[in-house]
């Protein structure tokens, strides 16, 4: 008779060898300008019947200071998050839901929660007016960027980019131009904020249903780039002729027949931010488990080529920039399957080249009995790493309108990312 699996997740482990011990952490040997917040999405936690956390890793002990798991309304699956402009609010979308989140950035307090839309996927803020933007990647709708008040204080309309599902977009430095990733119809739009039009709709990867997912842009707007999940592509944009500059092939080094790989290769690419600065950009690829550089610098034969790769975790996933103390950048990666967070440094010896990127850091994301909580930890202690959100944000644009006490803890380079 068949008595059915007692324990799943038991026979699963047991089969599969799912749950494996993680390697030696290492801090980074300099630290960084600020905190550090990722989307632990599957952590779950004992007030709430939905998974999810926000935890904070303090830049300068790279230690878990606290976890935000908002017991109160039961938030769901946190994914991706931004801030404004005085760094003072973190806003979260509820991947598995229909809400918009505000916490308070220092006490973890609940400030608000807005119902914006199906799968809220990321939010970033506009620099000009710090109105903020939401994709709901669940919504079919042609206009499913929903547009918001500072601090969430009121829906002022839905932005129609001709097409539905968008997911992780990007925003250009003078808040002119947003560019979102189009995931079922497998192309990308490019809309005008000052015009209020739709500058240009392109295909994006190298057959249908790609599946583009999220895109990065050049601090100074001139071109974006769009990773396209099912097509192991990056699709390169010219921002003022609109038009498609290449294809990035991420798998060209992989055989498919022998599985011999000559070079860099990364199969099912997700985030895909530019640093700050412009020269380089890094990728969080899921089905490989790397990590893939590409060198973003004009007019080299190296220009968004692909000069490194770094091993990641499984489920790589997330990928934002944030300062590193002294000058230069750090790129932080989170993998959905892992508790851990990698410090990618892009330009170790400040040359600005990044083929000799590396990992210089693997820091813990579960909590430690220092941590401040909302709710106690029941299950899977740091896992699900999604969105990521560097404090304070250093990208062209955002950076220059920092506070002080932010600012003056930049040097002039990175106040000034492109001068």
């Amino acid at each position: 008779m068949d008595i059915g699996v007692v324990n799943l997740p038991a026979v699963l482990n047991a089969r599969y060898g799912n749950d494996i011990n993680l390697a030696a952490l290492a801090n980074p040997a300099t630290p960084a300008v600020g905190e550090i917040w990722v989307a632990t999405q599957f952590e779950t936690t004992s007030g709430k019947s939905k998974p999810g956390t926000v935890s904070a890793i303090d830049g300068s002990s790279w230690q878990v200071t606290r976890k935000v798991a908002l017991p109160a309304i039961q938030m769901n699956n946190p994914h991706n998050m931004w801030t404004d402009k005085n760094q003072s609010v973190i806003y979260v979308t509820q991947w598995f839901d229909k809400k918009l989140t505000v916490y308070d950035r220092q006490t973890g307090a609940l400030i608000r929660n807005v119902s914006v839309g199906e799968a809220p996927a990321h939010v970033m803020t506009l620099t000009d007016s710090d109105r903020i933007h939401i994709t709901n990647n669940g919504d079919i709708r042609t206009d499913s960027v929903m547009e918001l008040t500072p601090f969430a204080t009121q829906i002022l309309r839905r932005v129609d980019i001709g097409r539905g599902n968008p997911h992780a977009y990007w925003m250009s430095h003078d808040g002119k131009t947003m560019v979102t990733p189009n995931v079922i119809t497998g192309d990308t739009t490019q809309y005008n904020f000052k015009t209020n039009v739709i500058e240009a709709i392109l295909p994006s990867g190298t057959r249908p249903f790609s599946h583009p997912l999220a895109t990065g842009m050049m601090p100074d707007a001139s071109k974006y780039y769009v990773a396209n999940l099912l097509d192991s592509t990056i699709t390169v944009v010219d921002m003022k002729t609109h038009h498609v500059i290449k294809n990035i092939n991420l798998i060209e080094h992989y055989d498919p027949v022998s599985g011999a790989i000559s070079g860099p290769v990364g199969a099912l690419p997700i985030q895909t931010p530019v640093s700050p600065d412009g020269k380089n950009m890094v990728t969080a690829n899921t089905l490989t488990g790397t990590i893939t550089i590409i060198d973003t610098r004009p007019n080299l034969a190296t220009t968004d080529e692909v000069v490194a790769m770094l091993s990641c975790d499984p489920g790589c996933h997330g990928v934002q920039y944030g300062a590193k103390k002294g000058g230069g950048y750090y790129a932080y990666v989170s993998s959905k399957f892992s508790n851990r967070m990698l410090v990618v440094d892009p330009d170790p010896n400040g040359d600005g080249d990044p083929s000799d990127a590396k990992i210089v850091g693997k820091v813990g994301l579960f909590s430690a009995s220092t941590t401040l909580k909302d709710d106690s930890i029941t299950g899977n202690p740091g896992m699900g790493g999604q969105g990521i959100l560097p404090i304070p944000v250093v990208y062209n644009g955002w950076v220059q309108n920092l506070p002080t006490s932010w600012s003056d803890q930049l040097t002039p380079a990175q106040r000034n990312p492109i001068e």
